[in-house]
């Protein structure tokens, strides 16, 4: 995929990497292919994850895509998740990214 393709309708399973510190608003999936993970958000915030929901395994639902990402949102995002002021500052160049938008999350017991 590249910057603006949009892939419609796309359900897999994972594992939840991190979550949102806040209030559960994204999280970000591994992909299985290595370092690669997807950066999930809800349709219209219409829900979100528990914030203890890390090592989770998940089946989400929605539209996946890849766009570039802001240093300002990077940053914005690295402080959601709790990383030091130190690690924000690191941030200095806008990075495409693999990105969900999921309108349905089933989170497994564990």
């Amino acid at each position: 995929m590249k910057d603006g393709d949009v892939i419609e309708n796309v359900q897999f399973k994972s594992t939840i990497e991190s979550v949102c510190k806040k209030k559960g608003c994204w999280m970000k999936v591994d992909l299985g292919k290595g370092e690669e993970q997807s950066f999930v958000r809800f349709k219209d915030y219409g829900f979100f994850m528990p914030l203890d929901g890390e090592k989770s395994d998940i089946i989400v639902h929605g539209k996946a895509f890849v766009s570039e990402v802001s240093v300002d949102k990077l940053r914005h995002y690295a402080e959601d998740a709790g990383q030091s002021k130190e690690e924000i500052a690191k941030i200095t160049k806008p990075q495409l990214q693999f990105n969900f938008e999921a309108d349905g999350v089933f989170v497994k017991e564990n």
